[in-house]
């Protein structure tokens, strides 16, 4: 088990985001958490990175408490945040955007290597490595955001939103990428509004309204679950 997660609480002042959440996440998996806008999923992963303090609960990673850890050292233990809104460096370039994800690393030859094997993975961002960030589309940006996160090699990604603001094409080039990356090894842990990709990629998914996780289960099943069709995928 890569991530453990139990009887978690998080507040926002005196407004709970979370309470009592528990989940984890296997190797290899895609794991999915849908919910609407504000029902806590970008909240669960900015406290699995080190940017939210958690009220109370654990937070194992690899069999370790990873409670209280500066998100550098949550980066430096395996996983990496491709936060929401993309956050892309817009007045650098896309292959100094990459470059500043590989800064934890050291193996500047390598780093290099990898800098091309994304390319390779996202072939617009090569046609596009000499341009700022910020001129990109919005498509273009979420793949370098993922690019980006993928450069401190992680055993495990998360995707804040990744399909948020994109045209279907853009969001079908995303999900494509996001396959591959998991056959490249890479656990995925992906937070979505859009319910109906987000179950059709996973492997088990939860899902949580008002900080609460109400279901879970494997994606196939959730799928078929009569209410979660009314509620998430438009009857």
């Amino acid at each position: 088990m890569l991530l453990k997660i139990e009887n978690l609480s998080v507040s926002y002042a005196s407004t709970k985001a979370l309470h009592k959440v528990n989940m984890h996440v296997m190797e290899g998996e895609i794991v999915s958490f849908i919910g609407y806008n504000g029902a806590g999923k970008s909240t669960l992963l900015k406290t699995i990175s080190g940017l939210l303090k958690p009220d109370e609960g654990t937070i194992e990673w690899l069999g370790k408490s990873i409670v209280g850890l500066q998100a550098e050292k949550i980066v430096r233990a395996g996983i990496s945040h491709a936060p929401e809104g993309r956050m892309v460096f817009a007045q650098s370039t896309v292959r100094q955007n990459l470059e500043i994800g590989a800064y934890i690393r050291k193996d500047k030859g390598e780093m290099r290597k990898n800098v091309e094997k994304y390319f390779k993975f996202f072939p617009a961002l090569r046609e596009r490595s000499k341009q700022k960030a910020g001129l990109l589309s919005g498509g273009e940006q979420q793949m370098l955001s993922i690019a980006r996160a993928l450069m401190s090699h992680p055993k495990m990604l998360m995707l804040d939103e990744p399909s948020l603001g994109l045209s279907p094409v853009a969001v079908n080039d995303v999900y494509e990428e996001i396959e591959r990356i998991r056959k490249d090894g890479v656990t995925i842990l992906l937070v979505e509004q859009n319910a109906k990709k987000a179950l059709n990629i996973s492997d088990r998914a939860y899902v949580i309204a008002s900080g609460e996780i109400i279901l879970e289960g494997r994606s196939m099943d959730l799928l078929n679950n009569e209410a979660v069709k009314k509620a998430y995928l438009g009857g």
